[in-house]
């Protein structure tokens, strides 16, 4: 029982990530279409600052259950951000001779992801 709970929390989670990367992507990503895809770009920053406010919260102890850690971070922020749209994006842009969109891209998403990420901890610490 409890592991079919843990799963409605994930899928719950995922659910609402996902709808919540379809609303940035028409929002962001269709207004300004650019050869940079700022939709994909936002919503993967935006989920690194999430996980790490998530789990920094979480690393206080009494902050957040665990039930909670598999709605906001395993379902939401998996959900919401996403490798595979990252990725296809990349060889989109390589495709297209954008070598120098995809590089700023491709570093820019790394570097500031992680960044985001620990600033996500250091904020909620």
């Amino acid at each position: 029982m409890v592991m079919i709970k843990s799963l409605m929390l994930v899928g719950l989670g995922g659910f609402l990530g996902s709808a919540a990367r379809y609303a940035v992507h028409l929002l962001i990503g269709e207004r300004w279409s650019l050869v940079f895809p700022w939709g994909t770009f936002t919503v993967n920053i935006v989920g690194c600052l999430l996980i790490g406010l998530a789990l920094g919260a979480a690393s206080r102890g009494d902050v957040m259950s665990n039930t909670m850690k598999l709605l906001l971070v395993t379902g939401f922020c998996g959900g919401f951000t996403t490798f595979s749209a990252y990725s296809m994006d990349g060889i989109h842009m390589l495709e297209q001779g954008h070598n120098l969109q995809f590089f700023s891209y491709a570093l820019g998403s790394v570097v500031v992801g992680l960044a985001a990420t620990f600033l996500g901890l250091v904020i909620a610490r």
